[in-house]
């Protein structure tokens, strides 16, 4: 299945700057039967391990974290850039290679011992997902795993999450 999936992401170069290599999942969301594949992979992957919310991030994790909640019959719980939920929020700060940024999430969002998977398209330095898994942490939430459609090996994202399980369908 992931030579499915992997055939349909598109390689751009030099996007969003030069020397960047950018996996484009736009034409595997386009083509319905590899989406539809790409979401049951991931089904398939949790569908007997009592996930009680799926937790994406912004932007492209809820392209897949909304139809895993779905499917499982679990909530969606969404993780944003700041200032764009409108409620009250816990914030996380996480560093980039130059300077910060931050996730929020709803306060109201998960309940203490809740399961979670924290969903996104891409891993590549582990920084935006680990910042989300201390966002669950503190709800009282547990991570039940982290998953990705695509991991860039070579960031080396893993060793952000370690001591968590990780599920990425396609590595690069």
């Amino acid at each position: 299945m992931s030579a499915v999936l992997r055939e349909k992401i598109r390689a751009v170069p030099d996007f969003p700057k030069k020397g960047i290599l950018f996996r484009d999942i736009t034409p595997l969301l386009a083509d319905g039967p590899s989406l539809h594949a790409m979401v049951e992979l991931f089904v398939d992957r949790y569908r007997d391990r009592s996930v009680q919310k799926v937790v994406a991030i912004e932007s492209r994790g809820y392209l897949i974290g909304a139809p895993l909640a779905y499917a499982l019959g679990a909530g969606l719980v969404i993780v944003r850039k700041p200032g764009k939920l409108p409620s009250a929020v816990d914030r996380e700060t996480y560093a980039l290679e130059y300077g910060t940024d931050a996730l929020e999430m709803h306060t109201d969002a998960l309940a203490p011992g809740e399961q979670v998977v924290v969903v996104d398209d891409l891993l590549a330095t582990g920084g935006t997902a680990a910042a989300a898994g201390k966002l669950v942490a503190r709800r009282g939430a547990r991570v039940l795993e982290y998953a990705f459609l695509v991991e860039l090996l070579a960031l080396e994202g893993r060793t952000r999450l370690a001591g968590s399980e990780v599920c990425a369908a396609l590595a690069y």
